[in-house]
């Protein structure tokens, strides 16, 4: 039977791994011909701003299944790791702790905590991970005039004309996360990020690169 746990990787592995995905390509492949109809075009093409090199963010997340849940993103790229702790809608508190070796830990806390350890072979995302990627016009989203960009069909990304801050984005797959507060240079403390002993009882997933090939 399937957990709530395995929901919860599910989709914390499908939103990594297309952020992985997107490193392995060429910044050519970002570009297409066609812009949507629904977009406004500017006379010149901005690029998309590069995440600062750490920041705090609150995300709602829309996701496939119809459900909801809080991301808690805290983005350390000098640390080498991204931190995701998800809210989901009505249910567990799961832990995405994902480091620049490759490494990532799931894990839930409390009674019947559970961990799994996936090893991606590749680190997090750079800060000019949307490096390359095809500018599509502007658009109005979640009350905000926002630059759009596309990149090899798995995400869009919103940011904010006048202030440059990340407002949306979304994957090939219909997640859309909306960015609720975004906070430049916040960083987490040492003790949260630390996995829990019974992560390191078991062997990492090692069907993770297997997987990743398949996206």
């Amino acid at each position: 039977m399937t957990t709530h746990m395995d929901n919860g990787i599910k989709t914390a592995f499908q939103a990594f791994s297309i952020l992985i995905f997107l490193l392995q390509l060429p910044n050519h492949l970002a570009f297409r011909t066609n812009n949507e109809p629904w977009l406004t075009t500017t006379e010149t093409k901005p690029t998309p701003t590069p995440w600062p090199k750490q920041f705090h963010a609150l995300l709602y997340m829309n996701l496939t299944t119809t459900h909801l849940q809080l991301s808690d993103l805290w983005y350390d790229w000098p640390k080498g790791r991204n931190v995701n702790i998800f809210q989901k809608q009505l249910g567990i508190v799961l832990y995405d702790i994902e480091w620049n070796n490759g490494t990532s830990f799931y894990y839930t806390l409390g009674d019947n905590a559970q961990c799994q350890t996936v090893d991606f072979g590749v680190g997090i995302p750079r800060p000019d991970f949307l490096d390359g990627a095809h500018y599509l016009g502007r658009v109005v989203t979640d009350g905000f005039l926002c630059d759009v960009w596309e990149k090899v069909d798995f995400i869009w990304y919103y940011e904010d004309v006048v202030t440059k801050r990340p407002v949306r984005w979304d994957f090939y797959d219909g997640i859309s996360s909306h960015v609720m507060t975004f906070e430049i240079g916040a960083v987490l403390p040492d003790s949260v990020v630390q996995a829990p002993a019974y992560c390191f009882t078991e062997p990492a997933d090692e069907n993770a690169s297997s997987t990743l090939a398949k996206v």
